[in-house]
């Protein structure tokens, strides 16, 4: 038995629990299965969806020195050997206390401390730039893209078709959109030159019901809630835009060519490591930019197919979708 330590909620959205999910549906695939360990009960649902067991500490989920006392004594109860951690909210002092008594892994793309741990996993594309080889002697370490933890949909894809022209767009801002990019999208984009833009609204995106009212006579664009099959709207676009995080190594996976932006600290470096590096255009940070602006900008651009197709193949060399498969066989294998 796997267990992951992580949460969710309209904070701090979906993106720990959905990239564990991955990691815990390649276990399954190799016969393992896993149990998730919660702060509340806020994804309680999206895991009973799932088919996964859960444990609920009833603590704060900010607040995770707090529940030490609580999770150790489930480590007892359990006989737990292993656990993986995702979470923003740890502290030094939580790995310090949480190794002493179980093998601790992590899903790291911060470096915001050192942390005392077994195992350390990094995805990121910029995961060279924190010097984990000469800071982590004694610690397992498991780097770069090639372990993305991706969904089963996005294990090799095969090579993308670029169409001549731009005509579906997709559209896209993780699983809030605090600053209504959606909607100033949509609003102030020629919506009309495109034959379908399909924009997709988080779990926790409070606008939805507003663009759904607000588009409903509008035949070419259509608002989605939480999809599930997320692999399918990638697929089928000639263009993507999307908030920075693991949705732009879904998009690598399927070799959809991208335009990016930003709304949160922790997308900074992976948006503008995929512009330097050329995969993906970064149209700014939604905070502080006319991102709007930049990503019409960047549109004109990508309506070169030459620019598409390089953009493609740029990405799927990056990411072959198969990284919550190695995360699963690295926690199996111990």
């Amino acid at each position: 038995m796997i267990y992951i330590r992580t949460d969710m909620n309209d904070i701090i959205a979906t993106g720990h629990v959905m990239r564990t999910l991955a990691v815990a549906d390649a276990a399954r695939m190799r016969g393992e299965e896993t149990t998730f360990i919660l702060a509340d009960d806020q994804a309680a649902a999206l895991l009973e969806e799932r088919k996964y067991p859960y444990l609920i500490l009833h603590t704060v989920w900010n607040d995770m020195e707090s529940e030490l006392p609580v999770l150790k004594r489930v480590i007892r109860e359990r006989k737990i050997k292993r656990i993986l951690v995702d979470s923003y909210q740890v502290t030094a002092r939580y790995f310090e206390k949480l190794s002493k008594i179980v093998e601790t892994a992590y899903i790291d793309d911060l470096n915001a401390f050192h942390y005392a741990v077994d195992t350390l996993i990094c995805y990121a594309n910029y995961w060279e730039k924190f010097h984990y080889d000469q800071n982590y002697p004694g610690t397992q370490l498991f780097l770069g893209t090639e372990y993305v933890p991706l969904r089963q949909a996005f294990f090799d894809c095969g090579r993308k078709n670029i169409a001549p022209h731009v005509k579906r767009v997709l559209l896209m801002s993780g699983g809030t959109d605090r600053y209504g990019v959606l909607e100033r999208f949509l609003s102030e984009v020629n919506t009309k030159s495109y034959e379908q833009i399909d924009v997709i609204c988080g779990r926790y995106n409070g606008a939805y019901d507003t663009l759904r009212r607000e588009y409903a006579q509008e035949h070419n664009i259509r608002i989605h809630r939480a999809v599930s099959d997320m692999e399918r709207y990638m697929t089928e676009a000639d263009l993507a835009i999307s908030a920075g995080g693991i949705t732009l190594y879904e998009l690598c996976a399927c070799g959809t060519p991208t335009i990016s932006y930003a709304l949160a600290d922790n997308q900074l470096d992976n948006v503008k490591k995929f512009q330097e590096d050329g995969q993906i255009a970064y149209a700014g940070d939604v905070r502080m930019d006319d991102v709007v602006k930049n990503i019409k900008h960047c549109m004109e651009i990508y309506a070169a197919v030459s620019v598409r197709q390089e953009k493609s193949l740029q990405m799927q060399k990056l990411v072959d979708g198969k990284g919550a498969r190695r995360i699963a066989d690295v926690l199996i294998s111990g």
